[in-house]
């Protein structure tokens, strides 16, 4: 036994025609529709601060490993596996790619394999029967307005731009790490000078309460001398506890444990680390075109473009086309037969007349976004202007104050030997000498806390030129979740 539905006749396929395009007419879009182009950067022609002395490229790339620090590698590895951000960046990638996945299938047909089998008698008069078929049932959406399509692109702008924020994310925790990292190491740099400051201090109050003692010098001079001592152990001891807490910073970002790090730390102690230099594009924008933030922002406009086009798309009329086919068995009073059925239809069109206004809303809304991501997106640009500049800047200011700086310890250690010399031969005092001691440390001090400046602000310079990061990457890990960032 077999059956088949009769396809549509012309009159009606002219009614449907008619139907959808009544629906066309009396839908006019809202508002305009936003180009689905990636925006461009528009930084200003050339930078306005210094540039750094120039690098290779490939510097930025593998800039870490160029450090004369082989630990900070290690270290920024252990952070970034550890690291909460990257797993939820790495989450989201997978979550985008599955939503792309979802958004594709909806462009094409879809098939479910369908079985059934019945036997009985329904009415008394009836004779007993049985039935079995299986078939495979098809229906496919026609994307005649592109609803579809426009959903797909803004969900593969959405992936992309997951990538890309994993590659930022992956970015500062490596700049976070290498900050703290440079911070501890400049901290101890400064409790070295201040220990040898302790000991001259306390060898300046042993022999002046000996003086004292003999009647050679007053005793306010011992007084002041102990003082000075006291004073000494004090900054000692504060210097100790700051250098202890960013200690255990790091051991949070890297998930190492305490011992084992101290221990990885300490051949190295006090020794700041030491980048090569980074090159800087003389055009803003060809630099900008490296950060992986501003690609995320760039395809999030896209995103919510596509998200426009797609919510227009949906106040029009929606034609679906389904059909089945497969083979059937029937069996009455021991006479059985079998064949093939077969369907085309229903072929469903759906024209929307009236919602409360629901659809004409979520195309308003949906430009709404696209319009702010556009100014969020402007925004970022403008930051990652500043944040550049601002590396620059402190770079260029740093290396001047460091020359100074080193011009003035010259002169304060000169200074504070000659008022020790005059000090212990009894031709000076000693307030002279405090001073010039107080003087003489805190020109090293001021040397150890430019020199980690300077550190900071290669690394900050590092991060606001992208990290080596490149819209090509976003193409190669397309099928890697969570590795679309270099380190």
């Amino acid at each position: 036994m077999t059956s088949a539905a009769r396809p549509f006749a012309g009159p009606a396929a002219v009614a449907v025609s008619a139907l959808m395009l009544g629906g066309c007419a009396m839908f006019a879009p809202p508002v305009p529709m936003p180009s689905a182009a990636p925006p461009q950067p528009e930084p200003p022609s050339t930078w306005q601060a210094p540039p750094p002395p120039a690098a290779s490229r490939a510097a930025l790339q593998d800039w870490w490993k160029q450090f004369d620090d082989p630990l900070l590698v290690e270290l920024i590895d252990a952070a970034q596996a550890a690291s909460p951000t990257v797993a939820a960046a790495a989450s989201r990638i997978e979550q985008a790619r599955s939503n792309t996945v979802a958004a594709g299938a909806l462009l094409l047909p879809t098939l479910n394999a369908n079985a059934s089998a019945t036997t009985g008698r329904s009415e008394l008069i009836r004779p007993q029967a049985a039935f079995a078929s299986v078939n495979l049932q098809a229906g496919w959406e026609l994307d005649l307005f592109g609803a579809n399509q426009a959903g797909r692109d803004a969900a593969v702008a959405r992936l992309q731009g997951a990538q890309a924020s994993m590659a930022d994310v992956r970015i500062a925790v490596a700049a976070e790490t290498a900050a703290s990292y440079n911070a501890l190491r400049g901290c101890e740099a400064v409790v070295v000078k201040t220990e040898a400051d302790v000991r001259s201090r306390t060898e300046t109050a042993r022999v002046t309460e000996l003086a004292a003692k003999a009647g050679l010098l007053a005793p306010a001079s011992a007084a002041l001398a102990r003082a000075s001592a006291a004073q000494g152990r004090s900054l000692l001891t504060g210097q100790k506890s700051q250098c202890e807490l960013l200690l255990k910073s790091l051991v949070s970002l890297t998930a190492i444990d305490e011992p084992q790090l101290r221990r990885q730390l300490a051949p190295r102690y006090a020794q700041l680390p030491v980048p090569a230099g980074i090159a800087v594009d003389t055009v803003p924008a060809a630099a900008l075109m490296q950060r992986p933030d501003l690609a995320a922002a760039a395809d999030l406009v896209v995103a919510t473009a596509q998200d426009t086009t797609q919510a227009q798309a949906q106040r029009y009329p929606s034609v679906r086309i389904a059909g089945t086919v497969g083979p059937a068995w029937v069996r009455i009073n021991n006479v059985s037969t079998s064949g093939n059925l077969w369907t085309i239809g229903p072929l469903q069109v759906s024209l929307p007349l009236f919602d409360g206004g629901t659809r004409e809303a979520n195309v308003v809304a949906a430009r709404a976004r696209y319009d702010e991501a556009v100014s969020q997106y402007r925004a970022l640009v403008r930051n990652a202007v500043r944040e550049v500049e601002s590396a620059l800047v402190t770079l260029d200011a740093s290396a001047g104050r460091v020359r100074d700086t080193q011009v003035a310890i010259e002169g304060f250690e000169a200074s504070l030997k000659a008022a020790d010399v005059r000090f212990r031969g009894g031709l000076g005092s000693l307030f002279d000498l405090e001073d010039a001691r107080r003087s003489a440390l805190l020109a090293q001090s001021t040397l150890v806390e430019l020199q980690r400046e300077q550190v900071a602000a290669w690394i900050n310079l590092y991060r606001a030129l992208g990290g080596g990061w490149s819209p090509e990457q976003l193409a190669v890990n397309a099928n890697l979740p969570g590795t679309a960032a270099p380190k």
